[in-house]
C-alpha cells in the first residue's frame, strides 16, 4: 500500500509538471510579409469566381531559433497589431505546432508555425529584410 500511494503521488506530481503553462519568452521579429490565398467559391459556365483572403507570414527570432509562422485573421479586413514591424521586441511562447504572441493590450494572438531553423539572432537580424 505505501508503494502505491508513494507512486500515485509521483504521477500527480508529474503530470502538473507537464500540465503548467509554457513561459513566455522575449523575441525579435524579423520580418512580416502579407500575403494573398485564393479561394474558388463556385463555378459559372466552366468559370470560377474566387474570393482573396489575406494571411501574415511572420518571422521571428526566439533565443538561437528562427521561427516563420503564419496568422490567418478571422475577417478579411483584421490586421496585425501596428507594433509588429521588423525589429521589434515581443513576447512569445510555443506550445505544440502554435506559437502565441502578446498583443500590447496584453491578449495573445495565435499563430501557426510552418517553418523552424536553429541559427544565430546576429545571423537572423543581418539577413532580415529591412522594412523603413
Amino acid at each position: 500500500m505505501k508503494h502505491f500511494t508513494v507512486s500515485l503521488v509521483v504521477i500527480i506530481m508529474s503530470s502538473a509538471a507537464l500540465a503548467v503553462e509554457a513561459r513566455y519568452r522575449q523575441g525579435t521579429i524579423l520580418d512580416v510579409e502579407q500575403k494573398l490565398s485564393t479561394r474558388v467559391l463556385y463555378y459559372i459556365v466552366n468559370t470560377p469566381i474566387t474570393e482573396d483572403h489575406p494571411y501574415y507570414d511572420v518571422s521571428l527570432q526566439l533565443k538561437d531559433t528562427a521561427y516563420t509562422a503564419r496568422y490567418i485573421p478571422r475577417h478579411k479586413d483584421d490586421e496585425l497589431p501596428h507594433e509588429w514591424k521588423a525589429g521589434s521586441t515581443i513576447e512569445a511562447r510555443i506550445q505544440g505546432r502554435h506559437l502565441f504572441i502578446k498583443t500590447p493590450g496584453r491578449t495573445e494572438v495565435q499563430l501557426i508555425i510552418t517553418k523552424v531553423k536553429a541559427s544565430s539572432a546576429e545571423e537572423n537580424l543581418r539577413l532580415a529584410p529591412h522594412s523603413e
